[in-house]
């Protein structure tokens, strides 16, 4: 593929827009033009012709001086900075600093010419003015004046350095909706989580645990599976609320009430896929008449506290539930004056039901009170982290947030990743992209709005795709994941955000910085006090061995396995090439895939043996079938041999992240009780039962709460990550 025409290129690098990258094999490869246009039609550019993409040009190469302040400015604390100010040249300009909390400062003028450029026939000249080193932490506002002139600017002052928690910690890593315990309504909840905190911070000394996302979904069948892809990402999905402990149900005949979490918890002992639908059905069955009961018992004024809080953007959530509920959830197919989310008619729809609206408040009220009681739960057994939540990468074109925030949204294009070595076809996730300047021009509102709301139920948050606050691949509709390219996002504004929302929270922040990296990113965020994640099976020296612990990194969330790959026991036992085989995903034949795959695990073996964690005798066995040099083309073989030891082989890749100097260790729970199948696979919607998986055992037999933390292998691999000999 040829270079892009000059004037195209110039024009995609002033937006921020890849004109060439370097694949996962270290490749570099050129985008087309159609990929560049079309993103660029995304930003609001006009490429389309020749013409009309020198035009677009000239106006971005004058953009800066067209504006009297930028409409941002993010600073590192302690440091000074310098603000542009673009005024007619020889105009008076004073600027001031409002202070968050109130105060204003007077900032002083530094003595810098800078020659003026001509603008549309005015000739604009240049100030430069001075913000001083001690400004605190925080969001505050820039206003410039110039004679009857003014500007107001965003100034964010984020920390230089996150404070990282000395010495080491450890947690599980789980999917709440799959581990249910004897009182689940057909899934995991919050109870359940908050019985998990106290198991594992008082009984193993756990210090955090790693949730799924558990943001919402929309209120109607059929109920979005994938936590990664949410209808808001600031908001809840009250599927995971414990009906039982919600104070209004008291006034319900119980009888009522235990018909209906009967059936339902008859599923949970059930080989069976979790289902949402049914499990929400029952679920706002109860809610809603205990909504329509609930009387002024003193809970009314904490609910009308919480609401005034959350403001405009839980009036909109709400809202936008009510309007699911009369019009469907296909949002873009509503009626267009329903598609503004600041239109005349919605302002009358809340009115008309404000009920309905003010039931989708109350649920949001009524998570926010279980996680609360959740991370308390975990402050109580002794956790110094207590829940991690999970950020996703983006929302559901048709879900709560594209809607009320529709102008900050990139239209036409959809997130996701170029091809890499477990995604052979590269993604497209079907999800609207943050449009760089809509940010800009808010001083990034909405984003640290969703960041903020993060961090309120928990001791730290880990960001899926966090290489997404630098670049992200935009893939043009219609067009394969191969035919995108990545666009760049202020990392230093999006990072710092996330950091001083962090600082605000006492919390940490962890980066799943997996994939096609560029390798100064990683450095970067550990530069800043954010941990990096590495996963055991990706871990490689540059001679493409397995990485020795003593060679891994400090600042990282370390794990033998993720969400996105099979539970240990199912790796090890070469369960994610098959399934990728029989699903058509893989890019190269089966047999040398195997082939492939196989040597990568029996190296992993062979290093457990050289780091003193495995014996030589079960390496032996399980590649004693195979000639010097070679592994078996069959994957049966393979199963056979290593699965009479597969427990220990465990044991030992646990004991060998324990080696490691990584500052956090995860233990998946899956591995717990042995479970093999993967709970998502990545490239697939409905081929494969993603984010329905319940936890089972080796024999896919569902595995309950109540059996789980009475199984001495949770103690035993607790004792391996944290170096306990009791």
């Amino acid at each position: 593929m040829t270079s892009l025409d000059p004037v195209l290129a110039d024009l995609a690098a002033a937006h921020g827009v890849a004109a060439f990258f370097h694949d996962w094999r270290g490749g570099e490869r050129h985008v087309s033009e159609p990929a560049v246009v079309s993103v660029l039609a995304a930003l609001g550019v006009d490429a389309s012709t020749p013409d009309a993409a020198r035009e677009a040009l000239a106006r971005a190469r004058d953009g800066q001086w067209r504006d009297m302040l930028p409409s941002y400015l993010v600073v590192r604390g302690g440091a000074t900075a310098r603000v542009a100010v673009h005024v007619p040249h020889g105009d008076a300009v004073t600027v001031d600093l409002e202070v968050e909390g109130g105060g204003l400062i007077s900032l002083a003028q530094l003595m810098i010419w800078v020659d003026p450029r001509d603008v549309d026939g005015e000739l604009i000249g240049e100030a430069t003015f001075e913000i001083p080193d001690d400004v605190q932490l925080g969001y505050h506002y820039l206003h410039a004046k110039s004679g009857e002139r003014s500007a107001r600017a965003q100034l964010i002052v984020v920390p230089d350095q996150l404070v990282v928690p000395a010495g080491r910690h450890w947690g599980f890593m789980l999917q709440v909706y799959a581990v249910r315990s004897r009182d689940s309504w057909g899934m995991g909840d919050l109870r359940d989580l908050a019985d998990l905190v106290t198991w594992s911070g008082h009984d193993l000394g756990a210090d955090f645990l790693l949730v799924n996302p558990l943001h919402a979904a929309g209120p109607v069948a059929p109920m979005e599976p994938s936590p990664y892809y949410p209808s808001s990402r600031r908001f809840v999905n009250p599927i995971y609320l414990r009906v039982d402990d919600v104070p209004e149900v008291a006034a319900l005949p119980p009888e009522d009430v235990e018909a209906v979490a009967s059936v339902l918890r008859a599923r949970n002992v059930v080989d069976e896929d979790l289902d949402r639908d049914v499990v929400w059905s029952a679920k706002r069955e109860i809610l809603e008449r205990a909504f329509a009961v609930r009387n002024d018992d003193g809970r009314r004024g904490s609910f009308d506290q919480f609401v005034a809080v959350e403001g405009d953007a839980l009036r909109d959530f709400a809202t936008w539930c009510a309007l699911v509920d009369r019009h469907g959830a296909a949002t873009r197919e509503w009626p267009a004056e329903l598609q503004d989310v600041r239109s005349t008619q919605v302002d009358a729809f809340r009115d008309t039901e404000a009920n309905l609206v003010e039931f989708h408040a109350w649920l949001q009220f009524l998570c926010s009170q279980q996680l609360t009681s959740v991370q308390a739960a975990a402050g109580a057994a002794g956790m110094s982290m207590g829940v991690v939540n999970d950020l996703a990468v983006g929302v559901s074109r048709d879900g709560a947030d594209a809607w009320a925030f529709k102008s900050a949204l990139a239209h036409g294009v959809a997130l996701g990743a170029p091809a890499d070595m477990y995604n052979q076809q590269g993604q497209t996730w079907n999800l609207p992209p943050w449009r760089p300047d809509a940010l800009a021009a808010s001083g990034f509102a909405p984003f640290r709005d969703l960041v903020r709301a993060s961090f309120r139920h928990g001791g730290g948050l880990r960001i899926d795709h966090i290489i997404g606050l630098f670049r992200q691949w935009w893939v043009p509709e219609g067009a394969s994941p191969a035919d995108g390219t990545y666009v760049r996002l202020d990392h230093e504004a999006m990072v710092g955000i996330v950091m001083l929302e962090a600082t605000r929270a006492g919390a940490v922040v962890i980066g799943e910085d997996l994939g096609n990296v560029e390798p100064w990113v990683r450095d970067y965020l550990r530069s800043r006090g954010v941990y990096g994640t590495s996963i055991l099976w990706f871990e490689h020296d540059d001679a493409g061995h397995p990485r020795a612990p003593e060679h891994w990194r400090e600042l990282c969330l370390a794990s033998v396995t993720t969400h996105d790959l099979p539970p240990t026991a199912g790796y090890l036992t070469g369960e994610h090439v098959e399934l990728r085989y029989e699903l058509g995903l893989l890019e190269r034949p089966i047999d040398e895939e195997r082939r492939s795959d196989e040597a990568a695990r029996v190296a992993w073996l062979h290093a457990l043996v050289a780091a003193g964690l495995l014996d030589a005798e079960i390496v032996t066995a399980v590649t004693k079938v195979a000639e010097p040099g070679t592994v078996s083309p069959r994957r049966d073989n393979f199963h056979t041999r290593v699965e009479p030891y597969v427990d220990r082989i465990v044991d030992a890749l646990y004991a060998d992240l324990a080696a490691t100097p990584a500052r956090l260790i995860g233990i998946y729970l899956p591995d717990v009780v042995g479970d093999r199948r993967p709970v998502n696979q990545p490239g697939t919607i409905d081929e494969y039962p993603n984010w329905r998986v319940p936890m089972a055992d080796e024999k896919e037999r569902p595995v309950l709460l109540e059996e789980l933390m009475a199984s001495p292998r949770a103690a035993r691999l607790a004792r391996l990550v944290s170096g306990s000999t009791t």
